[in-house]
């Protein structure tokens, strides 16, 4: 469930939300992809042109349309005269009058110009700047928010995976809140699929897999929606694998109040159009448009305030807004993070160069402003990249450092720290991760893509001895001093690729009972994959970003002797697109 933990460390930040114009493309090619033929993106040859003037629709036409599902981003899904149009903000059961914005092969996208019947799952925006700059399902209700993401995980499972889903019992909940345990009401024809990432493009899978990218309503909720693979669906090759049992995929769960959940913000900072003036806010989705604004109701309440003092602060003081076109300017983002528990707050003012102009003076201000200041750095990144930060960070005020903790673990968390943004969900994570592990006190623990030791640390409560490891040298630093901060010795971390330090633990005597993995987006190496399945270990824990990845590792762990017992759904990211996921895996 990584922000991505190695990417972060080695390229000094993740990317900006610019990196998602990608995830339009992936999405497009998912739909080319029906059958047995792979994704392509553009329309290429002369024999691809003439399938989009033969399109029912064509570029500025206006049309009426049902949706009858979501993307993996959030966009509605309708077809026309059985083509295929993506609809940013339009939802499940709603029809919709639209502008035909592009028509490719076998799709189109198009913008909504008005609902000419509403889903009774649509809310009210509580923050039009979080709609456009990555809370996609901001729209819909949380509870639906939660079916959706469930469902998401079963149509990969199935699509991708291959696998048999237990049925839901009858009347069973869709999604729990930590304190709820009951049903929502409703039906399920909103329910659809397909996932993650809000700031990161979907990992891309090769052939067959391609097409759960597009996936929109599983089978089983074929009489109440429709797929945009439907003909992909009819064919016997496509069918679930029977594996002699079923998975049983649980209700996702959800958070009794599902704003103001992150700690951490990273604002791009730019200037306006028309004034020239500083301004930060949030990237309009697949554009490098900056909206302007100071309030972020996703975020902790002290990012706020936070955020409209630095601004202030550095439009008085001259400082000159970062350009990505012509690579001039100082100024690139400001980054906050918060201790939910502690109430400690960084800020890190990322530049294009070293000096800071007036730097006493800043300084000075903002911590007058700002009684909960830990610290204050500056990282420097001069390079053309979309990549936040840079490699050099210094301190200009204050600690290196603030504090948090997840659940009764304290961690030190440094400006390029990789930790959780949703602490209270991160707990529920980790909790279910523990439990999966079967822990009682007598075995070793391999945690393979360790980062700072979060999960690694929360397993040594219940085990005997854990071993963590993680190819990035500063991660690695992080976690021993972490371990060491909270006093737990029986644990130990190594620097290097899973797949290469695990099997020299194995020669030199060390035989896991459970081995827990946590990869980035892409999932699991494949050579990770073959070293846990020589190394055997009675259980192993999958905890996941991506549900398409996770489904195509799972089919090869299943294949390889283990049985996919449950999966747990996590909303680590309200009103966006993600979904976590804990998977148990037991050696047949």
């Amino acid at each position: 469930m990584k922000d991505r933990r190695s990417r972060k460390y080695k390229q000094g930040g993740q990317r900006s939300g610019r990196a998602g114009q990608d995830s339009r493309k992936k999405q497009g090619a998912a739909v080319e992809g029906i059958g047995d033929r792979q994704a392509k993106q553009g329309t290429g040859s002369s024999s691809a042109s003439k399938k989009v003037l033969t399109a029912p629709v064509q570029k500025n036409d206006q049309v009426e349309l049902e949706i009858i599902g979501l993307t993996h981003d959030g966009e509605g899904v309708g077809r026309v005269e059985g083509f295929t149009l993506f609809v940013q903000g339009a939802l499940p059961g709603e029809t919709v009058r639209a502008h035909v914005l592009k028509v490719k092969k076998q799709y189109g996208y198009a913008k909504m110009i008005e609902r000419l019947q509403n889903s009774p799952h649509r809310v009210d925006i509580e923050h039009p700047a979080h709609y456009y700059g990555g809370c996609q399902l901001q729209h819909l209700a949380y509870g639906e928010q939660l079916r959706w993401k469930r469902q998401h995980v079963v149509d990969v499972l199935e699509r991708i995976g291959k696998f048999e889903v237990a049925q839901e019992d009858e009347g069973a909940s869709e999604g729990l809140t930590l304190e709820e345990h009951g049903s929502f009401a409703g039906d399920h024809s909103s329910s659809s699929s397909d996932s993650e990432a809000a700031e990161k493009p979907e990992a891309e899978l090769d052939g067959k897999h391609s097409i759960a990218e597009g996936t929109v309503v599983s089978k089983r909720n074929s009489s109440r929606g429709v797929s945009i693979h439907d003909e992909a669906d009819n064919t016997d090759e496509d069918k679930c694998e029977k594996s002699g049992y079923a998975i049983k995929v649980h209700p996702t769960i959800g958070m009794d109040n599902p704003w103001r959940y992150r700690n951490k913000s990273q604002m791009p900072i730019g200037a306006d159009d028309k004034t020239g003036e500083l301004i930060g806010g949030y990237y309009v989705k697949a554009s490098h448009r900056i909206i302007d604004t100071d309030v972020s109701l996703i975020q902790h309440e002290m990012h706020d305030e936070a955020m409209r003092v630095v601004k202030q602060v550095v439009r008085k003081y001259g400082i000159i807004p970062y350009d990505e076109e012509s690579h001039h300017g100082l100024l690139r983002h400001v980054i906050m993070r918060v201790g939910f528990r502690t109430k400690e707050l960084m800020v890190v003012l990322v530049t294009n160069g070293d000096k800071l102009p007036h730097q006493t003076e800043i300084v000075n201000e903002l911590v007058q402003a700002l009684p909960n200041l830990k610290g204050i750095c500056q990282n420097v990144n001069t390079k053309r990249t979309n990549v936040i930060m840079g490699d050099k960070t210094r301190v200009l005020w204050g600690e290196e450092y603030i504090t948090d903790y997840i659940g009764d673990i304290e961690f030190k968390i440094s400006a390029r720290s990789f930790y959780q943004v949703n602490p209270v969900q991160t707990e529920v994570l980790y909790d279910k991760a523990v439990e999966y592990a079967g822990l009682t006190g007598e075995e070793t623990v391999i945690d393979a893509y360790c980062g700072i030791g979060t999960i690694s640390l929360f397993l040594a409560k219940k085990a005997k001895r854990v071993y963590g490891v993680e190819i990035v040298e500063e991660a690695i630093q992080d976690a021993r001093r972490n371990a060491e901060l909270n006093g737990i010795e029986h644990v130990e971390f190594a620097v290097g690729a899973a797949e290469v330090v695990i099997p020299q633990w194995k020669e030199q005597g060390i035989e896991a009972d459970v081995i827990v993995v946590d990869p980035p987006r892409k999932g699991c190496d494949p050579a990770l994959l073959d070293t846990m399945l020589a190394m055997r270990p009675e259980r192993i824990v999958y905890v996941s970003c991506n549900p398409s990845t996770l489904a195509r590792d799972l089919r090869i762990l299943a294949d390889g002797g283990y049985a996919v017992k449950e999966v747990q759904p996590v909303d680590m990211f309200p009103h966006t697109s993600h979904v976590e996921c804990c998977v148990s895996l037991v050696r047949e």
